[in-house]
Parts: C-alpha cells; structure tokens; sequence
C-alpha cells in the first residue's frame, strides 16, 4: 500500500490564543523575579519584574511620540538588551516591528523603510564597518513617512524613557489588540531583485516560539545562550519568545557572533541551551582552547539554517555536552519552524532529518509539477500550512498568491523527502537541484559524502553550465588547516566505486571561507557566479577567490 507524503502535528499542548504583551504578563506573574535578560558584554540584567516595567516605560515613550498601533518601527542594529526592549515594546502597543538586516547598506534599507512605510526607526551608532547614522542621513530625504530616527543611547533614546503618557493609556491602546494582529515584518533574503517582507501575526510568533520551547522541554530554570541575529526569526522567535513563553532566561553573549564570547557567555551564565547555525558550532569547535571553557551546563539547544553534517554533530554531543540538541527546518514565513527533532530521537534522525511536524501544523510533499501530493520516499516540493503560516507578504499581493496557494499551503520552495515514520530529509531547494545528463542529483547527498574525506572540513556542490550534459557540478571544499589542497583527481578517486559516476564532481576548487548571509547561510548563489567568473572558467581547478 503506497502511503502519501503527508503528515499532520499533535493538537496539544493547545494554541496560545494570546497577544505577546498578553503572554508575557503572565510570566511575570508567575516567574516576577528570576533572570529575564541578560547581557554579558555590557554586564546588565533584567528580572522579568524589571524587563516588564522598563518593556512598559518604552512603549509609553513610542507612544508619546505618536506611535500607534498598525504603525511600522524599524528597528536597525546588532544584537543588544535594546534590541530586545524594543520587540516587546512595540508589541505592547501593537506597533509592528520592521526588523532591518544589521548588514543592508543604504540602498537595502531605503528600499524597506519605504516599501514598509516605516515612521520610526531606532537604531545603533553603528555595527562592524557599517555606519548607520551616515546612511539614515543619506536616505532620510528620500523616504517619504519616515519622521523620527532614535539612535540608541542618545538623548533622544533616554527621552523614550520618561514619557509623560499615563500608564492608563498604554493600557487603553493595548486591550484593542488581538492575537491575530500583525506584528512583525521581517525581509526574506531573496537571490535575486529586493527582499520581500514576510509579515506575521502575534499568532504566528508567540505559538511558534511556544512549541520550540515546549520541544526542548525549557522551564523557568533554562538559561538560553543567544548567539544568532535578532532581526531574523531564529534570534527573536525561536530565542527570545521561546524563552518568554517559559520564564527561561534570554542571554546575549555579543553584539554579533563570537564563538569564544559565546562560549564565555555559556560558561559564566551557565547556560542549559545554545543556539547556531552548522557554521557557528563548527568555528566554536574549532577555537584552540576550546577546552578550557567550562560547558558542563548545557544540555539541549537547536542547529538549524542548513544541514548539520554527523561528524560535526557528534563533536557537540560529545565536546559540549549538549545531548539533547535538536534541529530544526523552518522559513521566514512559517515564523519559523515547521519541523524538528526531539530530545528523544537517534543521532542518525538529528543528522539525517529535520524531524517531524510541529503542533497544529501540516506538511505535505508534492510534484512539483503537477501539485500531486508524492507517496512517502520520492523526493518532491515541501509545503506547510497552519498556524505558523504568514499574513502575507506587505504590500505584495502577488508574490504573496506565488507562495500561498488558494488551499493555504505554503509552498517552501525546498526539495524533501518523507520517510514511512514522517520525518522530513532536505535534499535542497527545488531551484538547486542540478539536472546532468538527464539526472536529477541533490547536492546535499554529494556533500555528505564528501564531509567524509579526512581532509575536507566543509563542502558545497553547485551546477555550473556544460555543452554536453546541460550542467556538470562543482566542489567547494574547505580544507584542514596544514592538509594539500586535494585536486579533481584526488576526489574523483576518492568517489570512484561509492558514489554513482554522475555524482562524482567533474570540479574541484579549494575555498578559505564561503559567501555567507548574516545568519550564516551559505550563498550557493555566489560560488555559481565565483565559477562563471573566473578568467579561465570552471577547469581552473583549485583557486581560492
């Protein structure tokens, strides 16, 4: 009997029928003077009595300064206790948070505050080489509903703070919300033209960040270590209201990643959960006196953003305690999680999946073509609805009726396969599968593969034009610090007789560090381009760009 690639979550623990503010009133309640924030560079912490009153003080400052609810406040910064502050303060009003990529340059953000029609934007001095004030300067002329600019830590920012607006009238203002609202616009990364902003209700966030919480079993006694942006949804959802949602506490080891800060962080905090992209663990692994920081409090935490190769997770196992580490797959606009592993599952199902289906949601896989939902163990079109699903995307109907069908299923645009017990494999997005002769071929299975060899740290397979098969594929490869560079006929004899012929990368070429986002996912994008642009094409071997 073939069964459909189609599965449905648990219908408990419930839905949270509550707005952020709503939820986090009730953690106070329960949790008022345990640790809610923390930031270890700077050295300050909030109890959750102090974190609501300073969430309140905020919120009666935006709104003296006119902000109201459905308004759009940018928020443009590194990670910071402010950052925090300001995500809970605007969903105390019901101001919807713009949250803006710390590393857009000027024509990245002119193009969101004016394509959300932001108002407010609050904002660091300035991040990495980046100087945001000069940038605000330059575009402020050119965005239209934009009439304030904070920068945190001026006058400006301290005048939020002590507002003559009475208490009663944030209350006035916040007993209109409802759960439904929507409360955030966060820009998906696209590979090509302007991001899209995803927009997504207290609904989408508060529940999706509840479930990941209650999947890692968080209480008011863990302590989360927070190395991942806020602007995006692994920071501020999958962090921040996973914690909040539990009385657990929010810890920001830097203003943006360090793996020695974040083990410090996780040392002297002693945090039970850390967070990261395959990259992240890879570099905190990687640090020379990795040894000498004390981790023994870790317990659990979630590698998620892009597969996670086994050698890597047994070492966070093993080396960081972390025996409960979970992974997740999720996007943007599924707030974002759609399914992960358990604490409970095997080693081999939290590297070889992304797990099951998360609560009051569904997922389906499809054919791409013909929209035919696909039996269990064919690879096809991975698709979501539920809860988590996005409003849409702002002021995008279209784009928006491209990624929701009339059924309100999101279509992800990954390739997956399900297996007969319901957990999900990625095996790419549908646009990177490469077709070689007539053969579709998944990078990740290749990379895998080549995630054996002794001397390669890293791998990435991308498809590059050919006469003769339409595309042939491309290694990169990160190679052990001291190790030769290996050469196309090195890994083509490393392949030969345990991968099929057509997989067995026709080129090899030897990369120090990859293009990365902000969140640290790999630019396959940009190798392809890298390829094309090299002088003398994909036969040069093994440059390092």
């Amino acid at each position: 009997m073939t069964i459909p690639s189609y599965a449905q979550g648990t219908s408990a623990p419930g839905l949270l029928h509550e707005t952020i503010a709503q939820n986090l009133t009730r953690t106070v309640a329960a949790h008022p003077d345990r640790d809610a924030l923390v930031e270890v560079t700077t050295g300050r912490r909030w109890t959750y009595r102090q974190f609501a009153a300073d969430v309140d003080r905020l919120a009666t400052g935006l709104l003296g300064l006119g902000v109201r609810p459905g308004d759009r406040v940018g928020i443009w910064s590194p990670n910071s206790a402010e950052w925090t502050l300001v995500q809970y303060a605007t969903a105390r009003l019901g101001a919807i948070l713009v949250t803006i990529n710390p590393a857009y340059q000027a024509e990245e953000l002119e193009y969101v505050l004016n394509q959300a029609q932001v108002g407010t934007v609050i904002a660091a001095t300035s991040y990495k080489t980046s100087d945001y004030v000069t940038m605000l300067n330059d575009v402020r002329d050119r965005c239209t509903h934009l009439h304030d600019v904070i920068i945190v830590g001026t006058q400006p920012w301290r005048e939020l703070a002590t507002t003559a607006i009475a208490a009663a009238t944030l209350e006035e203002v916040a007993s209109a919300l409802t759960p439904t609202d929507p409360i955030n616009i966060q820009y998906t990364s696209g590979t090509t033209g302007f991001p899209k902003g995803a927009t997504l209700t207290h609904t989408n966030i508060v529940n999706n960040g509840y479930f990941v919480g209650e999947n890692l079993h968080y209480t008011e006694q863990d302590r989360v270590c927070i190395p991942v942006p806020f602007y995006h949804c692994f920071g501020m959802v999958m962090g921040n209201l996973a914690c909040t949602t539990h009385g657990a506490t929010m810890v920001i080891p830097a203003p943006g990643f360090d793996p020695a800060a974040t083990l410090h962080a996780v040392e002297v905090e002693r945090c039970t959960s850390l967070y990261g992209v395959p990259t992240m663990f890879i570099a905190e692994l990687g640090l020379e006196h990795l040894e000498s920081f004390d981790l023994t409090s870790l317990r659990t935490g979630i590698m998620a953003g892009s597969p996670c190769p086994e050698p890597i997770m047994r070492r966070v196992i093993d080396k960081m305690h972390m025996r409960d580490v979970t992974i997740c797959y999720g996007m943007t606009e599924t707030s974002p999680v759609s399914t992960q592993t358990t604490t409970s599952d095997t080693l081999a199902q939290r590297v070889g999946t992304v797990g099951r289906v998360g609560p009051h949601l569904e997922i389906k896989v499809i054919d791409p073509e013909t929209a035919d939902t696909v039996a269990r163990g064919i690879p096809g079109g991975l698709c979501t609805r539920g809860y988590s699903v996005m409003a849409g995307y702002w002021n995008d109907p279209d784009k928006t009726a491209e990624a929701i069908d009339a059924d309100a299923w999101m279509h992800t645009g990954d390739l997956a396969i399900m297996d007969g017990d319901g957990y999900i494999q990625i095996t790419g997005r549908i646009k990177d599968m490469i077709i070689r002769g007539g053969e579709n071929i998944y990078p990740r299975e290749i990379e895998e593969f080549l995630y054996t060899h002794p001397d390669v740290l890293d791998a990435q397979v991308v498809g590059v034009p050919d006469d003769k098969y339409g595309e042939e594929l491309v290694a990169w490869l990160r190679i052990r610090t001291g190790a030769p560079h290996p050469t196309v006929d090195d890994i083509r004899a490393y392949c030969a007789g345990k991968i099929a012929h057509y997989k067995i990368p026709r080129y090899v070429r030897v990369i120090d560090n990859y293009p990365m986002t902000v969140t640290g996912k790999i630019r396959k994008t940009e190798l392809r381009e890298l390829a094309l642009l090299e002088a003398d094409g994909p036969r040069s071997q093994n440059p390092t760009p």
